[in-house]
């Protein structure tokens, strides 16, 4: 764990003494979600890879679609689905689509990019077949996922923090609770830190950290990174390595965008 805590810190004290060009914010390649919305009528497409191998395991999401497109300035609908890849355990690999994540984001407060911004994000979590559960693809669902996000500046360090619950449905009882920290380093890098922790009935308690950042290729295309590990050990089921990598298009009713909010 000590290795991990110092990289952080220093990661830390590097984006501090670094210019500042663009705001920082959750959303892919992080598990934390930000209040920010795409905009009216425009798109925020998230195409990626994402990877978590433990000891003797690992799960792939190759691809993972995470489609958003804004209704008004304050609303975004959403839908995400991965195709997984499941490992290990002496068997052959299974792969299918795992559960799906359709949802509506509503920002309703927003003090202004310097200011307090506050949204929730309730999202659904659909069931997969009996089938696709035997082969470790998914959960059966539907469970309903209750967050809310808040935004804020602090100095010159953009923070996005998530907290939220899984309640009824089919499957556990779940807490989430996450934090990213970070700031544009040039006009077209941004990095960021994520501490990410869950909690659920009849499951390893788990914290994760990671590395990332976003590199703008065009004013519609932005390369989406991410690496990390449990801060939980190596323990069985715990990741030794996390990690994302994917791009995310951005488009607009009159055609290619410049930026989003995600």
């Amino acid at each position: 764990m000590k290795l991990p805590l110092a990289l952080v810190l220093c990661f830390g004290a590097a984006t501090l003494h670094a210019p500042s060009a663009a705001r920082a914010q959750g959303g892919p390649p992080y598990i934390t979600n930000d209040p920010g919305t795409p905009g009216n009528a425009n798109w925020e497409i998230n195409l990626g890879s994402m990877q978590m191998v433990s000891r003797g395991a690992g799960s792939y999401q190759v691809p993972q679609f995470d489609l958003n497109f804004g209704v008004g300035d304050r609303i975004q609908l959403t839908y995400e689905i991965p195709y997984v890849v499941e490992t290990g355990g002496g068997e052959p690999a299974h792969s299918g689509w795992s559960n799906a994540y359709p949802g509506l984001k509503w920002r309703f407060f927003d003090e202004g990019e310097d200011g307090w911004r506050v949204s929730t994000f309730p999202q659904l979590e659909t069931g997969v077949s009996s089938g696709a559960q035997q082969r470790g693809l998914g959960a059966p669902g539907p469970r309903y996922l209750l967050p809310v996000e808040i935004a804020h500046k602090v100095g010159s360090i953009d923070v996005d923090f998530e907290a939220g619950y899984f309640v009824a449905g089919r499957g556990p009882r779940e807490r989430i609770l996450g934090l990213v920290a970070g700031r544009s380093v040039s006009a077209r890098l941004e990095l960021d830190i994520e501490l990410y922790d869950e909690r659920a009935d009849g499951q390893p308690h788990d914290t994760t950290w990671d590395l990332g950042g976003r590199y703008k290729l065009s004013p519609s295309s932005i390369v989406l990174f991410m690496a990390g590990r449990s801060l939980s050990g190596n323990s069985a089921g715990q990741p030794q390595f996390m990690g994302y990598l994917g791009i995310q298009i951005l488009l607009s009713d009159y055609g290619l965008a410049l930026g989003s909010e995600h």
